[in-house]
C-alpha cells in the first residue's frame, strides 16, 4: 500500500465511528470473527481500545491484522483504523499507485 492510498484511507477514517471496543477480556476467536464479518461489509473500520484493557493498541492493531488478514491503516491512542478490501462487496476505492520507471 502507498502512502498515498494510506492518507486517503485516513481521511475516510476521520468520519468513522468505532464499531468495536476491546475491554479488558482482550481478543477472542469470537471477537476476531465478528471483525473479519465487519471488514467484509465495510472495508475500512475503527475499533476503539477501552481504558480498563492493559494491552497495548499498537500490539492489538498488529495482531488483530495478522488474524484478519487485514492492514493497519493507523493507531492514534488508543484508536485503531483497519483495512481489508472485500471479496464480494467492494467500496472504497483506492488511488491507483503509480509505477516507478527505472
Amino acid at each position: 500500500m502507498t502512502s498515498k492510498q494510506r492518507a486517503y484511507l485516513i481521511g475516510l477514517a476521520m468520519k468513522l465511528d468505532p464499531v468495536y471496543n476491546i475491554g479488558k477480556g482482550g481478543i477472542s476467536a469470537e471477537f476476531t470473527e465478528g471483525i473479519l464479518e465487519v471488514l467484509e461489509a465495510r472495508e475500512l473500520i475503527k475499533i476503539s481500545v477501552l481504558k480498563n484493557c492493559d494491552d497495548d493498541p499498537k500490539e492489538l492493531a498488529y495482531i488483530l491484522a495478522e488474524r484478519t488478514h487485514s492492514e493497519v491503516i493507523q493507531v492514534i491512542g488508543k484508536k485503531i483504523v483497519l483495512y481489508k478490501e472485500s471479496k464480494n462487496n467492494k467500496r472504497i476505492e483506492l488511488p491507483k499507485a503509480k509505477n516507478k520507471k527505472e
